[in-house]
């Protein structure tokens, strides 16, 4: 009776654990039966991700945004088919089940980008051979409607081989949620939107509808510094990162710095993808493609960055990262490399430590966070 009595008491325990433990959320994206949504456990102690679930009915997805109450995720799904949507699922408990709500057409082709507004009201899609982006209204059930705004972008960019068109790669949200900017690779533009998003309305800004950057540049991601001042940008096919001024109240970037990122004695072919800030706003992380490598900044207090170290990203093409709310771990999915690798971050000198075994995802390409 002792011994049975243990034994629940393990399971016990070991059942609150995983419960209390945040969920990291990846993606395979891949066809047929390798193609899905990773549900991993991880422990914040020790840096460790634990399979918990693996959702399947997704088809290539390509990047997934969470809700800001955690509820719902929304997926790319049949990225490149003829036909390209937004899924929603519901995520149910802490086990890493998502349930099926809807989807809804993308409006373009190749959708490579979601992302969700402050107030969880709108979800917006960026898709890249089309060079369009889109806003849906999310329901109160989670669940998506139909696109309530639609834009095309058009022109051309300073490489005649990569950019004959627009080819929008991101839609990230400002952090006051009034704002929502588009990195185009295929344009060397940064286009600046209004965004109302209780109707999920977007309208181009008044005051500056877009940035230029330097020809051939290809911006691919963004992201805002934590103090909401500032908006990075790293450029595909320049291999650099370009650091804006922010004025919040208009909606306008001011250039201020642009960096490489890769050693000034590298000559072969590498081409950027994802970049992350810690929550104190200290570091900034690149990746590099084709380098295979995972470059930090430091940020100074006006904001430009010094490049500290280009170190190994742990397998090919690291595609996209992700920071622990605790600024201790990265985590990088390495898609053609088919991993994830969580590294120790440094907060004394910005550099990164691999640690533990790299975890096995077929083309590893998008990672989210739950707690």
């Amino acid at each position: 009776m002792k011994d049975i009595s243990l034994a629940l008491l393990a399971l016990v325990t070991t059942a609150l654990a995983q419960a209390e433990q945040p969920l990291v959320f990846v993606t395979a994206f891949a066809s047929a039966e390798k193609a899905g949504i990773h549900a991993f456990g991880f422990d914040s102690e020790n840096g460790t991700l634990k399979l918990l679930k693996r959702t399947t009915g997704v088809q290539s997805p390509f990047f997934i945004a969470l809700s800001p109450d955690r509820r719902f995720l929304y997926s790319i799904d049949e990225f490149g088919g003829k036909d390209n949507f937004v899924a929603a699922f519901a995520i149910e408990g802490r086990g890493g089940d998502l349930r099926a709500l809807n989807r809804q057409n993308s409006r373009g082709k190749a959708a490579c980008y979601v992302e969700v507004d402050p107030t969880g009201k709108s979800v917006l899609v960026a898709n890249y051979s089309s060079g369009s982006v889109a806003s849906l209204p999310v329901m109160g059930d989670g669940s998506l409607g139909e696109s309530a705004s639609f834009f095309q972008h058009s022109g051309s960019g300073g490489d005649p081989q990569r950019q004959q068109g627009p080819n929008a790669h991101c839609f990230v949200v400002s952090p006051d949620g009034k704002h929502a900017l588009a990195a185009d690779l295929g344009i060397d533009k940064v286009m600046i939107y209004t965004l109302d998003a209780a109707i999920a309305k977007l309208a181009p800004n008044a005051a500056q509808s877009f940035a230029k950057l330097t020809p051939g540049s290809g911006p691919r991601h963004l992201t805002f510094h934590p103090n909401g001042k500032l908006v990075y940008v790293i450029n595909e096919l320049a291999n650099t990162i370009t650091v804006f001024d922010w004025n919040a109240a208009h909606g306008t970037l001011q250039e201020k710095q642009t960096i490489a990122t890769l050693p000034a004695d590298f000559t072969g072919k590498s081409y950027t993808a994802d970049l992350k800030i810690t929550p104190d706003g200290k570091y900034l992380f690149g990746t590099n493609r084709g380098h295979d490598s995972i470059a930090s900044y430091r940020i100074a207090a006006d904001g430009t960055l010094t490049l500290l170290i280009v170190q190994p990203s742990g397998g090919k093409g690291p595609q996209n990262l992700l920071i622990t709310p605790d600024g201790r771990w990265l985590l990088c999915a390495n898609m053609p490399g088919n991993n994830v690798v969580v590294f120790k971050i440094d907060s004394a000198s910005g550099s990164i430590k691999s640690h533990g075994e790299a975890v096995e995802v077929p083309m590893a390409s998008c990672i989210r966070w739950m707690e």
